[in-house]
């Protein structure tokens, strides 16, 4: 499924920026409301797609808030099984736990595809545990050069080569609570340098 092409931003002027962030990002790049609208969409059709329920897995804490979102919104068109819903986001996975999805429908929840690199060696990866399939879904796919072409079955929005920060997206794990999907300023990198 194709996602929303975006190639502009909005000037931060019109939109509720918190104080503290307002000089540190340069504009915003997706407003909070069609964040949300984009993602009841991408349930419906994973909910059309699916056959029989899914367990949903989060891949790294940037995801978080776009799987909370997402589970909600899946709760209102189908029901689903998911077995990460202490709200812990588990980073590595035992051996064990891998087993256990033999034979299962998987949904991965990405925040971002960038290069496609590391996507397409955790499907590889998943793939040994004899899943009945494995699906992805990612709330942005960066058009860069440095992609090696990997697309998700479902993403929300294709974004210019650019770092972007909030909604769960970081810079050195700042502005993930950000309700908006922002251009990080270069008054921010510097600011927010390790």
């Amino acid at each position: 499924m194709s996602g929303i092409h975006v190639d502009s931003t909005l000037p931060k002027e019109a939109f509720v920026i918190p104080h503290h962030y307002y000089d540190d990002v340069e504009s915003v790049l997706i407003p909070h409301g069609l964040i949300l609208n984009r993602i009841d969409k991408l349930a419906q059709d994973i909910a059309n797609d699916s056959e029989g329920p899914i367990i949903a897995c989060c891949v790294l804490k940037g995801a978080s808030v776009f799987y909370a979102d997402l589970m909600n919104a899946l709760r209102k068109v189908k029901s689903y099984e998911n077995d990460k819903s202490t709200g812990q986001v588990k980073i590595s996975l035992s051996e064990d736990e891998l087993r256990t999805y033999k034979g299962k429908h998987l949904l991965i929840v990405e925040d971002i595809v960038d290069t496609g690199r590391t996507m397409v060696a955790l499907l590889e990866r998943l793939k040994t545990y004899g899943p009945a399939s494995v699906r992805v879904v990612s709330m942005l796919v960066k058009r860069t050069p440095e992609s090696n072409g990997y697309v998700p079955d479902y993403y929300g929005f294709s974004i210019m080569d650019q770092f972007v920060v909030g909604y769960g997206l970081d810079y050195n794990e700042v502005f993930r609570e950000m309700e908006h999907i922002c251009i990080i300023s270069e008054t921010g990198k510097i600011k927010y340098a390790v």
